[in-house]
Order: C-alpha cells, then sequence, then structure tokens
C-alpha cells in the first residue's frame, strides 16, 4: 500500500449507508452540518470524506459516534429539491482514515490519511481472484438477486482489490460487515475475508431452499389430508353415518373442554386425542388410547365438596354414630377446628389401630359425614403387587390404574374421606413392595405430584383426607408407620358394649331383618348376659353376630304365628342362643400354689394368660412348653437365674436346682405366645412353687423383669386392664413406668379395680403372695 499525505476536507456523516472506492452513488442529504460541508466542498476542490454513523438514530454525531475508516469522494453533481433536501452524486476515490477532527462550527472537518491499492499482482493474487469470481457466480445463480450484467462487468477487472469492493458493495451484508471489508487495507486478507463471507452465504442459501421445500411439503400433506377428510364426511353423510369417528372426536373434545382439568392434563388429552384420529379404529391401539382418555376425562381433576365446618354438628354426627372413641372424635373435631382458622390444611393421615370389630371402617364413614365429604374404601388385605397402587404401564395388555386413582375416580371429588383398611395386611413378592408405593400417597411432602403409571400425568392428593386401619402396628413398616399419625382404639368395656348393642346393633339388626322394635325387645339384663356369657373379644362383631341370630329365630316365631311380640331376658337367652360358651371371667376359684395370672397383649386386644410351674425329682432341668416365642422363652430364663440368685432371700433351698426339674407351661398350647411382659408373672409362680405359698386369685400382673429383679414397663395397658376386668380379677400390678397409663382406661372399669404400681420383683411377691413376701 501506497500512503499519501494528509488531506484536509469537510465531514459527511452517512446513517446506514457505506460507500466503496470507485462506487457512483446518489444520496439525499438533508442535515443543515451536511449540507454546509457539501457547500463548502463544492467552494474549495469538490472533495468530501464519507463516513458511516455507529448508531443510526443520532441526528448530531460527534467525533466518538463516527467510524474512523471512510472513503474520501469527490462530489459529480448537486441539485437542490423541492422539500429543502440537496440530491448529490458522489463517486469514491479512495480509503481514507481520520488522523484529526475539527469543528467549524456550520459543519465539521477532518484531517484524513488516505491509503491506494497496490497493482502489482502475482501467481497468489490471481488464484484468489478467480476463486472469488467463482464463488460470486455461484452465488448469484443461487440467489436471483444480482443481475448477470453484474458479473460480466466484473471479468474485465484486473485489479483485485477493486473487485472486492465491487462485489462488497452488491452483496446484502450487515453495516458491520461492510465497514469491516472497508477497514481491511490488506488486499489480500479483503479477497480472503470476501471468500468466507461468500462461502457462508451460499450456506444460508442453500438451508433456506431446503426449508422452503420442506414447508412446501408439508402444506401439500396438510391439504390433501383436509381434501380427504372432506371426502370422509362426504361418504359417511350419503351412507347415512352423520357421526362416525369424527362425532366421537367432537365428542370426546367436547368432554375434554368440560373435564376442568389442569392445564398440563388438558395438553396430555389433546395430544392423545389427535392422535386417536389418525390411527385407525381397526388398530389394537385404537382402543388402548380410548380408555385413556376415557380415565382422563372421567377422573376429577379440581371438582371438590365443600367441608362444613360446624364443629358442634360434626360432634352430634360422631356421637350419634358411635358411643366411646373419645379421642378419635377429638382429634377429629381439632381437625375441623384448625381447617375453620387457617381456612387451608393439608389433609392429615390418621390410622387408626385397634383389634377386630371396634368399629374402625364405621368411623371413617361418620368422620366423612362429619366433614360433609364423600367417602372412598379400598381394601389392602392381601395386596402384594406394586402396581396395585401405582397402576400398570399403558404398554401392558389389559393395563390399568392403581386403586388409589380408582378410588379417585369412583368418588368423583378431589377431597374425599379415602379409606384404606387393612393396610397392616399388605405383604411383598417378587413383583414388588406395595407399602413402599404407600409412601409417596401418605407423605404430604410428596403426594401432590403422586404418579401413577398409567396415568402419567402428575395427580394432587394433598387435598385427601386419608384414613387407614390397622389391626397389629407392628408388622407395618417403620417409614410408613412414620408417614401416619397413630389412634389406638383398645376396645370396648363391658358397659360399653352394652350401651353400643342397645342403641345401634340391635335396631340395625331388627331392620335387616325385616322387623320393628315392637315386634322384638331384648332388655338390659340379656344384653349383659349376651356379652359375659357369648362373646369374649375387644370389639363388638361377634356380639352383633348373636344379636342377628336372635333376631333370625324371633322372625321364624312371628311367622309362624306362635307369637306376635318376642321379649328376651337373662331368664330366656338360652332359648335362643343355646347353651353359654364362656364363663364369666377367667380368675382362679381359689388360691393356688404356682399358678399366676399374666396380662397379655394380642391383635384382637387383651387377654389374661395362666402360667404354671411344678416341680419334680430331678438335676435342675428347666423346661418351658406352650407354644412360647424367643423373647418368652428368654423372660423364663431371667426369671429363673433371679430366683436362683436370691434364693436364700426367698426361703428357698439354694440346691433346689441340683434336685428338682422345673416345668414351666402356659395353657393353650397351640396358641403362639411372645413378649417379655410375662417376666415378673413367672417369677412370681416360680417362687410360689418353691416355697409353698398360693398366690392371690384376683391378682392379675404385667411386666417385664431383669437379672436383679428390676421391673420395666410394658405397652398396651389399656387392653390388658379391659381384659383383667372382663376375667373378674380386682387387682392389678403393673410397672411403676407405666402409672401415667392408667389416665387412659375409663372411669367405669377403673373404680372397680386396684392397681399396685411396682419397681422391683420384692414388691410383686408382697403383694401376690397369700402371706406376702419372705422376709
Amino acid at each position: 500500500m501506497a500512503n499519501k499525505k494528509e488531506v484536509i476536507v469537510p465531514l459527511l456523516p452517512l446513517r446506514g449507508l457505506l460507500v466503496y472506492p470507485t462506487m457512483v452513488l446518489h444520496l439525499d442529504v438533508g442535515r443543515d452540518k451536511s449540507v454546509q460541508a457539501l457547500e463548502k466542498a463544492m467552494v474549495d476542490d469538490s472533495l468530501i470524506f464519507l463516513t458511516t454513523q455507529k448508531d443510526m438514530s443520532i441526528d448530531d454525531p460527534g467525533e466518538e459516534d463516527l467510524y474512523r475508516m471512510g472513503t474520501l469522494t469527490k462530489v459529480k453533481q448537486m441539485l437542490k429539491l423541492p422539500n429543502g433536501t440537496i440530491r448529490v452524486l458522489v463517486e469514491g476515490l479512495k480509503r481514507a482514515e481520520i488522523i484529526s477532527f475539527f469543528d467549524e462550527n456550520d459543519h465539521f472537518a477532518v484531517s484524513v490519511k488516505t491509503y491506494v491499492d497496490s497493482t502489482e499482482k502475482d501467481v497468489e493474487d490471481e488464484a484468489f481472484m478467480r476463486t472469488l469470481l467463482e464463488y460470486f457466480e455461484q452465488y448469484i445463480k443461487m440467489s436471483k438477486k444480482i443481475s448477470a450484467e453484474t458479473y460480466s462487468s466484473l471479468t474485465d477487472i484486473e485489479e483485485p482489490g477493486r473487485m472486492a469492493d465491487i462485489i462488497a458493495s452488491h452483496l446484502p451484508l450487515k453495516l458491520k460487515e461492510k465497514q469491516e471489508i472497508l477497514e481491511t487495507i490488506n488486499v489480500k486478507d479483503r479477497v480472503n475475508r470476501l471468500i468466507e463471507i461468500i462461502h457462508n452465504e451460499k450456506e444460508v442459501l442453500n438451508l433456506e431452499k431446503k426449508i422452503g421445500q420442506r414447508v412446501k411439503k408439508s402444506m401439500e400433506r396438510t391439504q390433501k389430508e383436509y381434501y380427504l377428510r372432506e371426502q370422509m364426511k362426504a361418504i359417511q353423510k350419503e351412507l347415512g353415518d352423520k357421526d362416525g369417528k369424527t362425532g366421537e372426536i367432537a365428542e370426546l373434545a367436547e368432554k375434554i373442554e368440560k373435564a376442568n382439568m389442569v392445564e398440563h392434563v388438558k395438553k396430555a388429552a389433546l395430544k392423545e386425542l389427535d392422535r386417536y384420529e389418525k390411527v385407525p379404529s381397526t388398530s389394537a391401539e385404537s382402543s388402548v388410547i380410548r380408555n385413556y382418555i376415557d380415565w382422563l376425562i372421567s377422573l376429577p381433576w379440581t371438582n371438590a365438596t365443600e367441608d362444613d365446618l360446624n364443629i358442634l354438628k360434626a360432634e352430634r354426627i360422631l356421637d350419634e354414630d358411635h358411643y366411646g372413641l373419645e379421642k378419635v372424635k377429638e382429634r377429629v373435631l381439632e381437625y375441623l377446628a384448625v381447617q375453620k382458622m387457617t381456612n387451608s390444611l393439608k389433609g392429615p393421615i390418621l390410622c387408626l389401630a385397634g383389634p377386630p370389630g371396634v368399629g374402625k371402617t364405621s368411623l371413617a364413614r361418620s368422620i366423612a359425614r362429619s366433614l360433609n365429604r364423600n367417602f372412598v374404601r379400598i381394601s389392602l388385605g392381601g395386596v402384594r403387587d406394586e402396581s396395585e397402587i401405582r397402576g400398570h404401564r399403558r404398554t401392558y395388555v389389559g393395563a390399568m390404574p392403581g386403586r388409589i386413582i380408582q378410588g379417585m375416580k369412583k368418588v368423583g371429588t378431589i377431597n374425599p374421606v379415602f379409606l384404606l383398611d387393612e393396610i397392616d395386611k399388605m405383604s411383598s413378592d417378587f413383583r414388588g413392595d406395595p407399602s413402599s408405593a404407600m409412601l409417596e400417597v401418605l407423605d404430604p411432602e410428596q403426594n401432590h405430584n403422586f404418579s401413577d403409571h398409567y396415568i402419567e400425568e402428575t395427580y394432587d392428593l394433598s387435598k385427601v383426607m386419608f384414613i387407614a386401619t390397622a389391626n397389629d402396628l407392628s408388622s407395618i413398616p417403620g417409614p410408613l408407620r412414620d408417614r401416619m399419625e397413630i389412634i389406638s382404639i383398645a376396645g370396648y368395656t363391658e358397659l360399653e358394649k352394652i350401651h353400643i348393642a342397645k342403641d345401634h346393633l340391635l335396631p340395625k339388626q331388627i331392620k335387616e331383618h325385616g322387623m320393628t322394635k315392637s315386634q322384638l325387645q331384648i332388655r338390659e339384663d340379656g344384653i349383659q348376659k349376651i356379652v359375659r356369657y357369648y362373646t369374649r373379644e375387644a370389639g363388638v362383631r361377634s356380639l352383633e353376630r348373636q344379636l342377628a341370630a336372635i333376631c333370625r329365630k324371633t322372625a321364624r316365631i312371628i311367622v309362624s304365628n306362635e307369637k306376635k311380640r318376642v321379649v328376651v331376658t337373662e331368664k330366656n337367652v338360652e332359648e335362643f342362643l343355646g347353651k353359654t360358651i364362656f364363663r364369666y371371667g377367667q380368675a382362679e376359684l381359689k388360691d393356688q400354689v404356682g399358678v399366676a395370672t399374666g396380662l397379655a397383649y394380642t391383635t384382637v386386644g387383651g387377654d389374661t394368660l395362666q402360667i404354671e410351674v411344678s416341680l419334680s425329682p430331678g438335676k435342675g432341668k428347666l423346661v418351658l412348653t406352650g407354644k412360647l416365642g424367643d423373647v418368652m422363652k428368654e423372660s423364663a430364663q431371667a426369671a429363673f437365674s433371679y430366683v436362683r440368685s436370691k434364693a436364700a432371700e426367698l426361703g428357698i433351698e439354694e440346691d433346689f436346682y441340683e434336685k428338682n426339674d422345673i416345668h414351666i407351661h402356659v395353657p393353650e398350647g397351640a396358641v403362639p405366645k411372645d413378649g417379655p411382659s410375662a417376666g415378673i408373672t413367672m417369677a412370681t409362680a416360680l417362687v410360689s412353687a418353691l416355697t409353698g405359698k398360693p398366690i392371690k386369685k384376683e391378682v392379675g400382673m404385667t411386666g417385664e423383669i431383669t437379672l436383679r429383679g428390676r421391673v420395666l414397663p410394658i405397652g398396651g395397658l389399656k387392653e390388658k386392664t379391659l381384659s383383667a376386668h372382663r376375667a373378674g380379677l380386682s387387682v392389678i400390678i403393673l410397672p411403676k413406668d407405666n402409672e401415667k397409663d392408667i389416665d387412659d382406661i375409663p372411669e367405669s372399669v377403673k373404680d372397680q379395680l386396684k392397681f399396685f404400681p411396682v419397681t422391683h420383683v420384692d414388691e410383686v411377691l408382697s403383694i401376690a403372695l397369700n402371706g406376702g413376701a419372705p422376709s
């Protein structure tokens, strides 16, 4: 490049426009300073410097708003237009760069340094020029926006720099790219950069062409489908089939709109509907999609019942339906109160735990009625397949949603009372672990996004009030139990059973057997006899069966015209139910040596347990019988070791175990028994057998024993106490740490029993042995 000396010329800023050397161009000039610069140029030598603004929106640009590199041009013609602007014809002469900037008040002037392209050309320059021309020719053919004459005019140009400038002026480049070409002083670099730009433009044109072809094909296909559908409608109309699949699609679309789905589910339903429309009716997939859409439509997504937050009304309903069960009722009323205060509360997850027949399931129905919510129940007994909870994948033949979603469809609202019956009887095998699947259902932090394999879309269970029932908490996995609020229902006292029979069970059975209250009357003493001598249970299921038996026999008597009215009393119960089944009370008839009464807790409530000890000549062998579990056997060993270590203090020969074999037996040998709470009972029976002192017949006891004779706390005191009361015992020995549990025992039972909290076996012996413990 050859550099000329600096020259001072007027400055004309351009907006959105750039002039290359050798270009001839018309410009319209309207800004005052630009007009003054033109007039100054015409007065001098007609030279003016043109450069481009960086920002087109600036009306009065300064030095920092302009590119430094521009073009020194000659003004060829100037014409004033009627609107006040000047049209000027300029010719680009040379590249030029601003050295100095002068503000002449009415216009700008600049001192510029000019650059001239070298005219010398080598073999490499020739190769670059040919490549550039070839690329430009290909671009012209693809673009069709540049005339063929433009290409023809380029073939006679021999200077590579000039060729590059002319080609750049014809390309649809951004202003920054054009400025970049202008600022490239080196000719080889300029030509090389232009080759790269044209190559990229060709790639863009190729992509545009492909996209255009694809859009055209898509439009053709859409038009074809529309035409075929219209033909199909016409054919169906001619055949008399006015609806066909088209009518079915329209009907489903209307149902989807009316289903009040959440937005993401609605999108999924419409997408599946579109698929269903395209799949042939004969295809197996058609019925799968249709079933899926039907499920989405039939599920409640936003429908809810309005809670009745009247606390007094709810309390009245609960008292009407159930006698007793104060803790459960209190918990439900607390839930209602909090919901009324906050207007929003996640559904609690309650687990009603207790023996069969105590009213767990019917209580859940009453809770639903008191809340004015719909009620749905599923039984989990024997469920061992995870898909029973989460559903099957739609890819399987005969796939269905899980029981949770099925229950929600059945109930029709998103906030029902949902009863999970017998949750402790779920099991797991090779098909999965349903109890683990229940974790998501019963976790308040997760169940707003419950995922069923069949439905796939997340379902909100957070507004559901889940109530589970269980007989045995020990068989429920820890993580699942942790998600539930356990409410124990121990069982009913004799007075409560009589009340329940009079007010609930008997009226129900009379109605079910087609009779009226005037036709059958069972007096209170008759009900008491049934409770005492024909049932032995924590609940009232067996009691209801006996009442049903009386109703059947009464119905036969009335139908046979023998009597119009039947009255059942204590004296004639046996005529209806036969001989008594149980002996009321399990207490011994007299004080006995080596026989102690223990209190046990089973899955069907509390029970009394006779523990017998006998001695026979031998070598100290300890024999345990009665189908005892490992823990109970260990309790027997601990009791035996304690008695050996305290033999002298208890008045027993210290070598008794060398002369005698000791046999401990727990009757009802076919029934499995386990647990540590028989420890003090076994120790008492051992001491009684070895000392010959009888045990008081009215005493029942429970507590775990240690080798030092300490009495440790146990569970299920309420259930055990109720069984002791049923058995006719009057004295209860219990661990000192369980003294606080006495408050849970009904007053009617507590008033008839004496409680002795103890911390050591010595205290047990002094209370239980007739004559007290040996000193």
